[in-house]
């Protein structure tokens, strides 16, 4: 066979194969067992925020001193006027009643029933209900309370090239860029695992960081490895998946595609030959 004909053959056969190519970074954590014995950065809690929602549940042996501090719908309009500061209703019950959930505001405070302004900002809901439980003991309010607090409206949305996109509650004091993409249906075949983004809003500034989920190390060392309340993921699509979107980006697939390149290669065999 000419050589200038089996180099044309080899382009075409080149072609064709780098089409066909498997992506490279497809599986998760493929540096697992190389940091088998590596040390993790410390857990990090979500903490209260300007705008977040709170129930605070005060209990006690004195059913009467329980229903003064925790506010409810059918609470005495006396109680409840005495409290200045926003609060909104919450999809929680209790035995007086349904709850109303304290809104943070933008100072970092709630206003709570005989105590007052609080500063709550910055604190984790058990360093809260602490707060509080020494607060009221300190006036002699409660002589032995139990304080419980709970997060009302916390999500993440996760966004791109997920099974389930959205809005994702978070219900728990940890919560992990794992647990957001477990809860968002994984990654579809066609995102792009090696370049998850995050955002987030710190101190009224736009930080954006960038998690390879490829590197197990990576991803244990990002800042965006524990999500805060409001946080954005986004997952981009592969290149693939973004020629595939394309008027002309699939080409590479439809059979037209193919009869040409045949077509192209018998034209050039037959003038070879001659």
């Amino acid at each position: 066979m000419d050589n200038r004909l089996w180099r044309y053959w080899m382009c075409a056969v080149l072609i064709v194969l780098s089409s066909c190519t498997l992506p490279m970074n497809f599986t998760y954590f493929q540096d697992a067992a190389e940091i088998r014995n590596m040390a993790v950065q410390e857990a990090q809690l979500i903490r209260v925020q300007p705008g977040d929602k709170l129930n605070i549940v005060v209990n006690s042996s004195d059913p009467m001193l329980s229903e003064q501090f925790t506010l409810s719908l059918s609470s005495s309009l006396s109680v409840v006027g005495a409290v200045s500061g926003p609060m909104t209703q919450a999809g929680k019950k209790s035995g007086s009643g349904q709850l109303m959930a304290y809104t943070v505001d933008e100072q970092g405070d709630i206003r709570f029933p005989v105590l007052g302004k609080l500063s709550v900002i910055g604190k984790t809901r058990t360093e809260v209900a602490a707060y509080i439980t020494r607060r009221l003991m300190e006036r002699e309010l409660v002589r032995d309370p139990v304080v419980t607090v709970e997060f009302v409206n916390l999500t993440v949305n996760v966004l791109g090239e997920v099974n389930r996109p959205g809005r994702i509650d978070v219900l728990q004091d940890r919560f992990t860029l794992l647990d957001a993409i477990a809860s968002a249906g994984d990654l579809t075949v066609n995102g792009l695992r090696e370049n998850v983004m995050v955002c987030r809003l710190v101190d009224g500034e736009e930080q954006v960081y960038f998690v390879d989920l490829c590197s197990r190390k990576d991803l244990l060392e990002s800042p965006a490895y524990y999500l805060q309340q409001n946080d954005v993921v986004y997952v981009s699509p592969t290149k693939k998946r973004m020629r595939d979107s394309s008027a002309s980006g699939n080409a590479f697939s439809t059979p037209g595609f193919w009869i040409s390149v045949v077509s192209l290669l018998t034209t050039i065999t037959a003038l070879m030959v001659r």
